[in-house]
């Protein structure tokens, strides 16, 4: 199944087309070493949370924005190949020499797909959803997640994925077990919902809530799940 580099960052919002041409210069940079998909999206409707939240994830100032990004890969080993070759990369180098954002304050990571419901298109809008999950309890979460995924689809959404951790390191400043508070013994999941829009997205969330099937218990603690709304900047 598809791998997956996840990241998100803190943005200035006065960058904001900084960002989106530094990404864009990087994509046939990245997908010549074989990326098959790079996305790239800007906070729209992120909420503050009481325990976690997005803008804590990543440390973010009050002029900053938040971006949830992700690299599609068709394994691991395409990957690893890929970073190897972008580090000895001299354009690398260069990028890294212009970032408009403070790249200390990064998340980011490799994650494996638990499930993939849909096919990849051009996504009109975001949900960015990270939670801390016991190891223990990655069926029960790949269970619940292949009953909610095709409920999404269902009132509208164009695709779910969900990731789980698979080489997530340890950050100096931020990473993504400090993000959602992870404990020993839980690990990251890192997923999305595609939408053709952001009304859509609304609209389907709505009939999401109101339908019965989505009483369960979770196997994670949802007080620590960060979620939100991104709209789409680049998606390649």
């Amino acid at each position: 199944m598809t791998y997956i580099e996840g990241f998100v960052v803190a943005v200035p919002a006065a960058n904001k087309e900084a960002y989106r041409k530094h990404a864009a210069d990087a994509a046939a940079f990245v997908k010549e070493h074989g990326v098959t998909r790079m996305v790239e999206t800007w906070g729209d409707d992120v909420p503050d949370g009481k325990v976690t939240d997005f803008r804590g994830a990543v440390q973010a100032k009050p002029d900053e924005v938040i971006v949830f990004s992700w690299f599609e890969y068709p394994d691991r080993a395409t990957r690893d190949a890929c970073n190897k070759k972008m580090m000895s990369d001299p354009r690398m180098e260069a990028m890294g020499t212009s970032m408009p954002f403070d790249a200390k304050r990064m998340i980011f990571g490799g994650f494996e797909a638990l499930l993939e419901d849909g096919q990849p298109g051009k996504a009109g809008y975001v949900d960015g959803i990270l939670i801390a999950v016991p190891e223990a309890n990655r069926q029960a979460y790949l269970a619940l997640a292949s009953k909610t995924a095709p409920m999404f689809r269902e009132y509208g959404a164009t695709r779910v994925v969900e990731t789980w951790a698979d080489d997530v390191p340890d950050g100096k400043v931020t990473d993504f077990r400090r993000a959602v508070k992870a404990t020993d013994g839980e690990t990251v999941v890192y997923s999305w919902i595609e939408w053709p829009s952001k009304e859509a997205r609304n609209a389907g969330w709505e009939k999401v809530m109101a339908d019965p099937r989505m009483r369960f218990d979770m196997p994670f603690d949802g007080q620590r799940m960060i979620y939100g709304g991104f709209a789409p900047i680049l998606d390649l």
